[in-house]
């Protein structure tokens, strides 16, 4: 008897593991077979076909198309970019403490980071970088130039740069850790006010300790009655971290997000496991559709469990986890692993991969279900998360808008700098700082042309072989003229607009992004509505179906 009762267990474990394997061989008979088929091919083609073939290279392309079939968060990684997974993981990279964009079709420094070499040794916000090395430098290979620039900490690098005034100098920078800032700026707005306002640009492995002491360091200043925490424009990071920043309003042992994987048995939850710092406080989240990821698990919890309001446009929709798996050769995959789920358990992906390949055509199409908070309001999943209060951000006129992508209030504040390296920020007032602003817009021969003159100019080119036209012409020419006249004193109509950007661009050279983003404050209409909301109890509560 006693045999028959070990048999039994013993024949039933022996039954699920047998059937686990044939699953299990199945799968991996046609890993196997695709693998043995995939090594031929590559080999046949490099050994023998007609041109020589890039190894390297041949691979890596084979990579790519594998993964173009998935979601495009799932990526290798080679060893040229092993240091983006220091930065992802860890908030740190070795480097000089520069950040570069491409600027009138040159590679040019955006900004220093304060106490690192290149700052240190001399470089200037607005130099055009020539070479890192012996490489020359161009936009053509500009993703090349953070590989180049990026090394071990303790390492050199030369860097070759023109000036505005076309000289050439070449800084030899040392390579240090650079711990890069989740929190560029943090205080009080208005300044004699108790509202907090944080903003919070990352989720890297350093973001949850930088938001403990950002708070802790608001609470020692004075009482904070209220908190606005601003993640527009942040696209995330890791997910333990974003759990860490939401812990800080919810209460200990509310769920915060969960994520699931393929394997329905893989559900892990994760709940706040501390008690909040600020429990009660009034507390808005400024959101917009840049705000992804690890800024919508944030969003979402707060959302759900009625702890404040969201305020701003719809984030972005991103609700996919990825998990990076170190391979050999310093190479990494990040891979998709989960979908996450808010409390309530919506899963806000906008974009369903699953059907990338499929006969439909639309598969960013989602079907929306709707969901409770715990004050059974309701909310909705897929697509990103909806605001409480759905306020645009401050639109901006097409000549502004002109200036700025074509970077000539970028490039004046340079000339200004190189003719006045000993200003001081207070010697600049806003009303000649314009003035001579429209002088050297017409020092570069500026001209605007608003839509109504690009299309006169577009029939214009188009007619002007046609001789049957040639009256026409001359006609569309002078009124073309005309409205080149309106279209300049239109510049001084956006005079209080671009004083703006012009005000933001220099505080940014003398304080860097801390200097911009508070200079920013008292122009940006989603924070003028969330102060105005916190001054509406009665709003702020009815939002929250608090009543």
């Amino acid at each position: 008897m006693l045999k028959k009762r070990i048999l039994i267990p013993v024949l039933l474990v022996s039954f699920f593991v047998t059937g686990f394997v044939v699953v299990t061989k199945d799968l991996f008979f046609e890993i196997s077979k695709n693998i043995d088929i995939f090594t031929r091919v590559y080999k046949e083609i490099t050994f023998n076909y007609v041109d020589e073939i890039n190894p390297e290279q041949f691979l890596r392309a084979g990579i790519k198309g594998m993964l173009n079939t998935l979601d495009p968060y799932t990526v290798f990684i080679d060893e040229k970019r092993k240091d983006d997974i220091d930065y992802i993981t860890n908030g740190k990279y070795g480097g000089v403490g520069i950040s570069i964009g491409v600027r009138d079709n040159s590679v040019t420094i955006l900004e220093l980071m304060d106490g690192y070499s290149a700052q240190r040794q001399g470089i200037k916000v607005g130099d055009i970088i020539h070479k890192v090395e012996e490489t020359l430098i161009s936009k053509e290979n500009y993703d090349d130039v953070s590989y180049l620039v990026k090394g071990e900490p303790g390492t050199a690098v030369s860097m070759t740069v023109i000036r505005a005034s076309s000289d050439t100098l070449i800084f030899k920078l040392v390579r240090e850790e650079i711990v890069v800032k989740n929190i560029p700026y943090f205080g009080f707005y208005p300044e004699n006010s108790n509202n907090a306002y944080i903003k919070l640009n990352g989720f890297t492995r350093t973001a949850g300790d930088e938001f403990r002491k950002a708070l802790i360091e608001l609470r020692k200043q004075k009482q904070v009655n209220s908190i606005i925490l601003d993640l527009r424009g942040n696209p995330g990071g890791l997910l333990d971290v974003a759990v860490d920043v939401t812990n800080k309003f919810i209460k200990k042992g509310e769920l915060i997000v969960s994520t699931k994987g393929r394997d329905s048995s893989s559900l892990k939850q994760y709940f706040a496991s501390q008690e909040p710092m600020f429990p009660d406080n009034k507390l808005i989240v400024l959101v917009n559709e840049g705000s992804a990821s690890a800024s919508e698990i944030v969003a979402g919890a707060v959302q759900d469990h009625d702890r404040g309001i969201i305020l701003g446009a719809k984030t972005f929709g991103k609700g996919l986890v990825q998990t990076i798996t170190p391979l050999s050769y310093n190479t990494s995959l990040k891979i998709t692993t989960a979908k996450y789920f808010t409390p309530s358990g919506r899963c806000i992906q906008k974009i369903d991969y699953s059907l990338k390949n499929s006969s439909i055509s639309k598969y960013d199409t989602v079907i929306s279900n709707s969901f409770k908070t715990d004050n059974k309001r309701s909310v909705f999943s897929s697509g990103g998360i909806t605001p409480d209060s759905l306020v645009e951000e401050s639109e901006y006129s097409d000549i502004t808008r002109d200036l700025m992508a074509k970077g000539f209030i970028f490039k004046f504040i340079n000339e200004l700098q190189n003719n006045n390296p000993d200003a001081l920020y207070s010697d600049y007032k806003p009303n000649t700082l314009y003035d001579d602003f429209r002088k050297f817009l017409s020092a570069n021969n500026y001209i605007y042309k608003s839509n109504n003159n690009k299309k006169i100019d577009e029939l214009r080119k188009s007619i002007v072989k046609d001789k049957k036209y040639g009256s026409v012409i001359d006609k569309l020419s002078s009124l073309e003229k005309e409205l080149q006249v309106i279209d300049s004193e239109m510049i001084d109509d956006k005079k209080d607009e671009i004083s703006i950007f012009l005000k933001i661009e220099l505080a940014s050279r003398f304080f860097g992004s801390e200097g911009r983003i508070k200079v920013s404050l008292d122009d940006d209409k989603q924070l003028q509505s969330a102060l105005n909301l916190l001054q509406n109890e009665v709003a702020f509560n009815k939002i929250l179906n608090k009543l």
